[in-house]
């Protein structure tokens, strides 16, 4: 492999002509490890470019048009704002390194100016000039001034200083040149002189385009009110219909602003926002509602081990494997990830069929090496060139679709809840024994179905009006389709009652992934990332969760609740379901993700009142009382060297003792002496912290709650906040205690189970919580060492 020479970095041109685009990619970070380790700024400028020969030497003007100098303009001004749908980071990356270019040359031209020679590069004038009328946006030199301290541009800070230090070099250059002002001032008086003749022109086109206008202006409102007056009546009705919404919107129930709560009773009631966006194929702008054409984002679906506690087990028989409940080691997640810009479905579905066209048009003797496999469904992204094998729908928050039921006013319990669930899921269970036999022998299971008291209000035989447009719902199977056929390595099959667990899947694993990251690297949860991370988390995982949560509507929904009675029988065991696994073999986020977005299919059939929030609140609370109980029988109480601060109080000791001392009741006392209460309140609160973030963004981006300010800043752990945010207790314990009755019996149904015996036992092992961060292994220094271990390596 060939290395730059040290005195030749100066000449190093990361787009250099012959650069494939590893190589550029290679280059660039061998460059900028090199400045890391000499302790300088990671800044790559170009290099001084050799002087044009006579004939060529107005090429360089290109640099300062002000087609060059707009779409520099375009592209900064993309980034200040943030609008992730639209630029990229290679685009910025791009523009910084023409405005290097630029910059250097008119330092050379400065440099090597003679006396009687004039000036006619002139571009740092030019980018200290605002854009004109109508935009009126600031000068690129404004725009980079306030780019160099944005939290989500770190890696090209550098490269902005060494723009502005050049700069002002540049104006100190001027200034001390005694040619410059005289050359300057011709330069401006020629620019000036076209630029009145330009003005001129475009003010007699936009005179002329004005008349137009109010003479077609004129035309129309002379329409509205011959129309307005044939359709009197009508009018009146809409108007009166629009006062009458409006006074309901206005009645709806508000929560302070100073509390922000993502579900339950107190949850905080955004209002409808309108959200528009614009395609990057047609630039056509749409507003996302539930009846509009779908929008969708370029995504990247993979299966992934990245979180995998066992890189020995694998999907052996993929056509065969439930995937239903995922293991806690996570041996094989699938992740989602996306660039974040944004097509219609239609614009995607052409782009893409013009790039399989193109594929097969070309010769298989001339065929290149390419980035991406056509035939697997992989293009890239139209904009940024990021790899992508499907698109995800954009959608609106699924829970607002079913707004008008999710009241809280006199809701059950939990324990009541529990009950009420039971009863339907037994109802659902007789019905499909029903529709399954055969007709002479349906007499008899219509006989047990009117001996079957169904709860009040529960309509089995109800089915709901899917509320998506058919695109949106073409867009739903297909990227439904495309997670299934990459997570299980299988031929396409939207019709698989395997498709929408791989959905789930994903969801969960992705946010799994993403919280890993900004733990590993102490970065706040709801806080400013560096670079593409804050595109990916926005867009990517708000799409993600939406998309899951929507995906139940296209599929059959006995499928969906049949998913649906299996997770919950692994927490509230039942008759029909004896073969799930243990408490110890579920990893409960994606048994939360499971329930929460499956629980539509059940509850659009029940008319009792019984709201949407009602049930995900008490579903979480289920999940998080399974996974503390999960916590203490994993855990490790030999630990001492956990520092004391945020020491536990009294009552949160006494209550998680008192639920300690009755799991080692229900275990035979299997399990090991009782530490002390300190030791066991750390150890869950350690081991919950996780799973506690995880359902943050998961809530947050279901919901659209916005995060509370506390949770954006660093530094501190924030469980209080959290357990605000999430309708939780500070003390856990607590909800054990709420539901006494019914959590001795489903503890009891837990500890009970054979495969919690045999690891309190030691036959078996079992994940502890938290889990650990995988880690690159450290490589040894000298190169043959590593030639030797991979040698030895089996």
């Amino acid at each position: 492999m060939y290395e730059l020479k040290p005195e030749c970095a100066k000449e190093f041109n990361l787009y250099f002509y012959h650069f494939s685009r590893a190589e550029q990619s290679k280059a660039e970070e061998a460059q900028r490890k090199l400045k890391r380790q000499n302790k300088e700024d990671t800044a790559l400028p170009p290099p001084v470019l050799p002087p044009f020969c006579p004939l060529f030497a107005s090429l360089v003007n290109i640099l300062q048009s002000d087609v060059m100098l707009l779409i520099m303009r375009t592209v900064l001004q993309w980034t200040v704002e943030h609008s992730g749908h639209i630029w990229s980071e290679s685009m910025l990356q791009r523009v910084l390194h023409l405005i290097g270019m630029a910059l250097q040359e008119e330092k050379q031209h400065l440099e090597n100016v003679m006396e009687e020679h004039v000036i006619t590069f002139t571009f740092t004038q030019k980018i200290s000039k605002p854009g004109e009328a109508p935009n009126n946006s600031p000068s690129i030199l404004a725009m980079l001034e306030t780019l160099q301290n944005a939290p989500y541009l770190e890696v090209h800070k550098d490269m902005i200083r060494w723009i502005l230090k050049t700069f002002n070099a540049i104006k100190k250059l001027r200034e001390s040149s005694s040619t410059s002002p005289v050359a300057e001032t011709e330069g401006t008086i020629m620019e000036e002189s076209s630029r009145d003749k330009d003005k001129a022109e475009r003010k007699r086109k936009a005179e002329i385009a004005r008349l137009r206008r109010e003479k077609i202006m004129a035309q129309m409102s002379e329409m509205q009110r011959h129309f307005i007056d044939e359709n009197k009546e009508l009018f009146q009705q809409t108007s009166e219909l629009d006062s009458s919404v409006s006074a309901v919107l206005d009645n709806g129930p508000v929560v302070s602003d100073t509390t922000l709560t993502a579900l339950g009773p107190a949850q905080t009631r955004v209002p409808a926002q309108r959200q528009c966006v614009t395609c990057i194929l047609c630039q056509e702008e749409q507003e996302v509602s539930a009846e509009s054409k779908a929008m969708v984002l370029a995504a990247f679906v993979q299966r992934s081990t990245v979180l995998s506690k066992d890189r020995s087990k694998f999907i052996q028989d993929p056509e065969n494997y439930d995937p239903l409940f995922m293991h806690p080691d996570l041996s094989c997640g699938i992740h989602t990830g996306s660039c974040g810009h944004i097509m219609h479905a239609h614009c995607w579905q052409r782009y893409f069929d013009s790039v399989q066209a193109k594929e097969q048009r070309r010769q298989q003797r001339l065929r290149l090496h390419t980035s991406y496999d056509v035939e697997n469904g992989e293009f890239l992204c139209p904009l940024c060139e990021c790899l992508s094998n499907t698109v995800i729908p954009l959608l609106l928050p699924p829970r607002n679709v079913f707004h008008s039921r999710l009241n809280f006013s006199d809701q059950p319990n939990l324990t009541q809840w529990i009950r009420t669930i039971s009863q339907q899921i037994k109802a659902l269970q007789v019905l499909r024994k029903e529709e399954s036999t055969p007709i002479t022998a349906s007499s008899k299971n219509l006989e047990n179905m009117d001996e079957l008291h169904l709860p009040e209000g529960f309509r089995p035989d109800f089915h709901p009006k899917n509320p998506y447009s058919e695109s949106i719902k073409e867009m739903l199977a297909t990227f439904g389709t495309a997670t299934y056929k990459v997570g299980l390595k299988v031929h396409p099959n939207e019709e698989d009652p395997r498709v929408p667990i791989m959905c789930w899947g994903s969801c969960a694993y992705t946010i799994q992934s993403i919280e890993r990251i900004l733990s590993d690297e102490d970065k706040p949860l709801f806080g400013p990332l560096p670079c593409r991370l804050p595109l990916f988390q926005d867009d990517c995982l708000r799409s993600l969760t939406r998309f899951a949560g929507a995906h139940w509507t296209v599929v059959s929904l006995s499928v969906v609740q049949g998913h649906f009675c299996k997770l919950f029988a692994s927490l509230v065991p039942g008759d029909n379901h004896r073969d799930l696994p243990c408490i110890l073999d579920i990893d409960m986020f994606h048994l939360l993700v499971g329930l929460v977005l499956a629980f539509p299919s059940l509850q659009c059939q029940d008319f009792s009142g019984i709201s949407l929030g009602t049930g995900d609140l008490h579903i979480f609370h289920l999940v998080t009382m399974a996974h503390i109980v999960q916590i203490l029988l994993t855990s490790c109480t030999e630990k001492s060297g956990m520092d004391q601060e945020n020491a536990a109080g009294e009552e949160e000791e006494l209550a998680v003792l008192a639920l300690y001392k009755m799991i080692q009741q229900y275990t035979g006392s299997a399990l090991k002496e009782m530490p002390s209460g300190w030791h066991l309140w750390r150890n869950v609160r350690a081991g919950i912290m996780p799973f506690l973030r995880c359902s943050a963004l998961f809530f947050h981006y279901l919901n659209g709650v916005p995060s509370p300010p506390e949770i954006q800043a660093s530094g501190t752990s924030h469980f209080e906040h959290l357990c605000n945010y999430l309708s939780l207790p500070n003390n856990l314990i607590c909800l054990f205690q709420e539901n006494k009755e019914i959590m001795k019996l489903l503890i009891e149904s837990w500890c009970h189970n054979i495969e919690v015996k045999r690891y309190l036992e030691g036959e078996r092992d079992a994940i502890s919580y938290p889990r650990e961060s995988n880690k690159l292994i450290d490589l040894p220094e000298d190169y043959s060492s590593l030639i030797n271990q991979a040698s030895n390596f089996s």
